[in-house]
């Protein structure tokens, strides 16, 4: 198949790709990110996915939002859920699984491959039920971490898995940019900022994915 053929959308799981170029030491640049998949064939649909916390704390999100929506992305959003478990702890619930699910099994007829940016072992059902329509699925993740953020299970269900560590020459921000703290697509949102820190200290009852 030629590259020109070859029909591509791209999935991605906004605050799963965000924590996982934390944890490898670089930022994305959205911008040459689309560059990159623009170049491998004709992209039909790059979706980005993010819970959105409404309160004006964390409305620094909206920048980022803003850009992509702009600027070739379909952002897919909704707000988080606050509530208290029966031990009387504050947990927010911000999951975007089925958005992204419903709209890759719509997209499937209509494309060759998926290109999905995330590690979250539960998308292995959905990778596997793409794959049955045809579509050959890319995983982006990474297993250069301790522990991997990739699930073994959807690594495996995967026709082809891509370390996110090999595609930082391409999709990582230049550090030496000076304008980068004002650019949007390089702004890291606090949403973002606030449930990665809990991931890293294992705090995962305030946050439920």
């Amino acid at each position: 198949m030629s590259p020109a053929s070859n029909k591509i959308a791209l999935f991605i799981d906004g605050a799963n790709l965000y924590a996982t170029a934390k944890t490898l030491g670089f930022d994305i640049d959205y911008k040459r990110l689309l560059k990159e998949f623009q170049s491998r064939g004709t992209l039909v649909r790059a979706f980005y996915y993010t819970a959105i916390i409404e309160d004006q704390e964390y409305s620094s999100i909206r920048p980022l939002i803003d850009w992509l929506d702009y600027n070739g992305y379909t952002v897919v959003t909704k707000a988080t859920k606050e509530f208290v478990d029966t031990s009387g702890r504050r947990k927010v619930k911000g999951n975007m699984d089925i958005e992204l699910a419903v709209d890759a099994m719509e997209l499937a007829e209509h494309v060759d491959q998926m290109v999905l940016f995330s590690g979250d072992g539960d998308f292995r059902s959905l990778v596997e039920a793409v794959q049955r329509r045809g579509v050959r699925v890319t995983v982006i993740s990474t297993i250069a971490s301790q522990p991997p953020m990739i699930a073994d299970e959807l690594r495996r269900q995967a026709d082809v898995f891509t370390d996110l560590v090999d595609l930082q020459p391409k999709l990582g921000r230049d550090p030496s940019e000076r304008q980068a703290a004002r650019d949007p697509r390089h702004h890291a949102p606090q949403f973002l900022q606030r449930s990665t820190a809990m991931a890293h200290r294992g705090d995962e009852d305030d946050f439920e994915d």
